[in-house]
């Protein structure tokens, strides 16, 4: 008599927190393109995340924004979901899953406290104020141009989360070793992760134009997860600490 055996869950081998990130996101990214009409994103409006002094700011998007996706670039949540699955699974593990969901949370928030704080910047180097005047007079095209992109354009995204992700994992995964797209080496990663931080570093200072990337968010996000592991003294058997 032969036995038969369901196939397993493609979910299966996913840890319990990870996985349900996936489907959040997931139904999210189908949320935003089902809501769609004729290129416009209304969800992006009301779930991505402005700057607060802008009429577009609502306070639930400070969480929402880490779900949304951009929705004219699939690799912008492909990519994402790729590095949450890859990582998150051994972070949960040695965090557990209560403290890892806290973890992936807060450095999501603390992306957006760095990028808020290098908009908040930019404002007062033009207005001389953190918010702007709306009688006040614009010196030249460049400062307008500035000052509307932050006002008007949203952050989305989980990757200040997953640069958190990405910190931890080479703090107590230092010697494992990741493939890189297009290098057919495989690197440890307490070198590549480092070398990706710096990058995101002169991205962000050096403003090239049409560079869309909240730089600064992503090393928000790497800022918090190093700070909270330490604080949290999380320690392996082979890891940095």
């Amino acid at each position: 008599m032969n036995s038969y055996t369901r196939p397993s869950s493609p979910f299966a081998n996913i840890s319990p927190v990870v996985k349900n990130l996936l489907i959040i996101n997931g139904i999210f990214y189908l949320a935003t393109m089902l809501f769609s009409s004729n290129g416009s994103y209304p969800l992006v409006q009301y779930l991505a995340v402005y700057y607060p002094d802008s009429p577009f700011f609502r306070p639930w998007q400070i969480i929402t924004y880490m779900f949304m996706h951009s929705p004219v670039s699939f690799a912008h949540i492909a990519f994402n979901m790729f590095a949450l699955f890859t990582f998150g699974n051994a972070l949960e593990y040695v965090m557990g899953s209560k403290r890892f969901l806290t973890f992936y949370l807060l450095t999501g928030l603390g992306a957006l406290v760095l990028q808020f704080a290098v908009q908040a910047f930019e404002v007062y180097s033009i207005a001389g104020s953190i918010r702007v005047d709306p009688s006040m007079t614009i010196a030249n095209q460049s400062q307008f141009e500035t000052l509307r992109g932050i006002y008007s354009s949203p952050m989305l995204g989980a990757s200040g989360a997953i640069f958190g992700v990405l910190i931890a994992f080479g703090m107590l995964f230092p010697n494992a070793e990741l493939f890189i797209i297009f290098f057919p080496v495989p690197i440890k990663a307490k070198y590549i992760i480092p070398v990706y931080i710096v990058l995101e570093l002169f991205l962000g200072v050096s403003r090239i134009s049409g560079d869309s990337v909240a730089h600064f968010a992503h090393l928000g996000g790497a800022l918090f997860g190093f700070l909270l592991v330490k604080m949290w003294g999380i320690r392996r058997q082979g890891g940095f600490f």
